[in-house]
């Protein structure tokens, strides 16, 4: 016997073959919750600057003369 031979015996064997976008909606299923989640997390840290900004003008005003001015980051 041949390889070929061997190979269609094996794939004449099988019978039925499934319906193969059935069996992988767990792949999609799977990558949708991560998605998800990761959506989740990032619209979580929205508008986080705003929250604390009275800290961030306290400390913009300490440390006004830290910052030079030179123009496009020259």
């Amino acid at each position: 016997m041949t390889l070929a031979t061997i190979l269609v015996f094996a794939a004449a064997e099988s019978g039925t073959h499934g319906n193969v976008a059935l069996e992988t909606v767990g792949y999609g299923l799977t990558a949708l919750g991560i998605f998800g989640t990761m959506a989740l997390v990032t619209v979580s840290y929205r508008n986080v600057a705003n929250r604390h900004s009275r800290k961030a003008d306290a400390y913009a005003e300490a440390h006004a003369n830290d910052v030079q001015r030179a123009g496009h980051g020259h």
